[in-house]
């Protein structure tokens, strides 16, 4: 089985699904709470950045697939519409505002693990690329974010280990490449410090739970890559070992097999879609992390290419998904 690479072909079809709808405002799920009368604003007065793609969360991480997409195919045929809608969005004023809401008592918890760590996400994405003011305008907001988890992580006695928005370990993990890029080496060694109180002492993960009526990660295989991204390589080997110690026999077998999906046009089943994708990205970094002649690397490697197979049909059609499956599917193939 073949795996799937980020042609330029693929890479111009995930971009024109994302800039069809990161500054669609409507339909909108908000994350707002209102103090008093004041607060009851359109998505775009709220957010005058990330107000598309039907939430905050999901317009964040469609400016790091087309920030990707930027990267790997800067001359393609939307290249020249992703540097425009960059260079109209991610200006000062814009940036100040999207600050300025998070400066409200009422915003403290405000997309709490899953946008914070996806917003960093995007500025280590916008690091890589040759042009620099978009990273420089958006650092403020970033800064913001990095220091929301500076003041959270000590807090946090427990992870959560579900499915959706609110795994840590997906945060840490998407916090730990923005740590990576910037540098920070007092920001890693505490994701590092946090993830190892967390979960450093899982074994035998049975993985039962999965999936759940509307996950699009796996408890399991995140909390997997998240240490991998936060230990040392030899350390994390044998952490792996002891978490998941069955997988030359393919067990935990829920594991293995794709996750059906019956109704794309309700958004919870959906997520379903985004868990095959997310898996994908998980089997395949988890098995590049493994020795070359580990008997579990082909098998980690043809788990991840039978979900992204089984997913990539999808991530357009019905806006429930079509709003935010692209950016899963470019983790699944292409996440560094």
């Amino acid at each position: 089985m073949s795996a799937t690479i980020l042609t330029e072909h693929l890479a111009v079809r995930f971009a024109r699904i994302a800039l069809g709808h990161v500054r669609r405002e409507y339909p909108n799920k908000p994350d707002h709470t209102l103090a008093g009368p004041q607060d009851a604003r359109t998505p775009r007065e709220l957010h005058p950045v990330f107000y598309g793609s039907y939430d905050w969360h999901s317009c964040v991480h469609s400016y790091w697939l087309l920030a990707r997409l930027l990267r790997r195919h800067p001359r393609s045929d939307a290249a020249d519409e992703i540097r425009a809608l960059f260079d109209e969005q991610l200006v000062t004023g814009k940036i100040a505002a999207e600050c300025a809401y998070l400066a409200a008592p009422t915003a403290r918890g405000f997309k709490r693990p899953y946008g914070w760590g996806w917003l960093l996400k995007l500025a280590a994405e916008l690091s890589s690329l040759d042009e620099t003011r978009w990273r420089e305008r958006l650092a403020p907001l970033a800064d913001i974010f990095a220091q929301r988890f500076r003041d959270f992580l000590p807090l946090a006695t427990y992870p959560v280990r579900v499915g959706t928005h609110f795994n840590t370990a997906f945060g840490l993990g998407m916090a730990a490449d923005y740590a990576a890029a910037t540098q920070d080496d007092a920001f890693s060694t505490l994701l590092r410090e946090t993830a190892q109180r967390w979960y450093g002492a899982d074994e035998d993960c049975p993985a039962w739970g999965e999936p759940s009526g509307d996950d699009f990660q796996s408890s399991a295989l995140i909390e997997a890559e998240c240490m991998r991204r936060v230990l040392a390589p030899d350390e994390f080997l044998r952490w792996f070992d002891r978490f998941l110690p069955r997988l030359a026999g393919c067990e935990p077998a829920t594991l293995f097999h794709p996750a059906t999906v019956t109704d794309r046009s309700d958004g919870k089943i959906a997520h379903l879609d985004g868990l095959n994708l997310s898996r994908a990205w998980c089997w395949r970094a988890l098995a590049r992390a493994l020795p070359e002649a580990d008997a579990r690397r082909p098998m980690l490697l043809d788990a991840a290419q039978r979900h992204l197979d089984v997913g990539l049909p999808h991530i357009a059609g019905d806006y429930m998904g079509e709003h935010w499956l692209a950016s899963f599917a470019v983790l699944a193939i292409d996440d560094d």
